[in-house]
């Protein structure tokens, strides 16, 4: 399963409900510490994504954020072998969410499987913009994915 951004969001929530369902997870710059941030007005971005995400300083929306965030969610579980990325200079999702939320993995996972975190030193929230970097990072992404199914690599 793959997701980035909001859609890491929705991958890291489903693989904190469900993590048996997948072999393998590949999340690119993804939004999981939805309380911490959008309680944050100084941050880019927070108070425009209010009207899609509330705001956790009013208690409805802070008891269902709680519900689904997945950092907030992350438990002692087996979880799959997961690839996460984010960008130093991403103006989106600060590259300390995926970093936290790849620690908070590693401590919690119950599996003998892999947590691994690839920050980008020169990017943003897009990735890449050089094509021979973003055709590198394609084929790293690919590898693990064949790993994660039994076809060579750290997953076997």
């Amino acid at each position: 399963v793959a997701g980035g951004s909001a859609g890491g969001l929705l991958m890291g929530a489903v693989l904190n409900m469900r993590p048996d369902l997948f072999a393998g997870a590949v999340a690119h710059v993804p939004f999981v510490d939805v309380m911490n941030t959008m309680s944050d007005p100084s941050i880019p971005l927070t108070t425009e994504e209010w009207r899609e995400w509330g705001n956790p300083n009013e208690r409805v929306y802070y008891d269902y954020i709680k519900t689904y965030s997945p950092y907030d969610n992350v438990r002692a579980q087996k979880y799959p072998n997961m690839l996460v990325t984010a960008g130093l200079y991403d103006n989106r999702v600060g590259y300390w969410e995926p970093a936290k939320w790849v620690a908070k993995l590693r401590k919690h996972n119950t599996a003998n499987t892999t947590v691994l975190l690839k920050v980008d030193m020169d990017s943003g929230h897009s990735g890449a913009s050089d094509r021979y970097r973003y055709y590198k990072g394609a084929a790293k992404e690919i590898s693990f994915t064949l790993s994660c199914v039994g076809l060579g690599g750290i997953a076997q």
